[in-house]
């Protein structure tokens, strides 16, 4: 069961950007964080960056800190995360989840989107 959707993956050369786009359904809104997540073959999902609503934290992986920007539309209840200067180590798909606490595990998220692929070519 869909409960968070994705949008905005796509193909792109290394160096280039991308924003992807993350809508809450009504009931995660009792969650008061949401982060995302990626996953390349083979290997373990990995957090990207979280950010808790009530008071605008944020929390990045070090991969990640200085390229990636975690940021809400708070009446849109959606959550985006812009990608510059993407790696061909970024590839992977990635996946919007909603939890309680400003984490990077994906044990500390309750709700899932099915999530969107990002290929990064070099």
């Amino acid at each position: 069961q869909v409960q968070l959707v994705e949008s905005g993956g796509g193909s792109v050369q290394a160096g280039g950007s991308l924003r992807l786009s993350c809508i809450a359904p009504p009931y995660t809104l009792t969650s008061n964080c949401m982060a995302w997540f990626r996953q390349a073959p083979g290997k373990e999902r990995e957090g990207v960056a979280v950010l808790c609503r009530r008071t605008g934290s944020t929390h990045y992986a070090d991969s990640v800190s200085g390229r990636f920007a975690v940021s809400q539309d708070n009446a849109k209840n959606t959550l985006y995360l812009q990608m510059n200067s993407l790696r061909p180590e970024d590839t992977g798909m990635y996946y919007c989840a909603a939890g309680r606490w400003l984490s990077l595990g994906s044990s500390d998220y309750g709700f899932w989107g099915q999530g969107t692929q990002v290929t990064v070519s070099s």
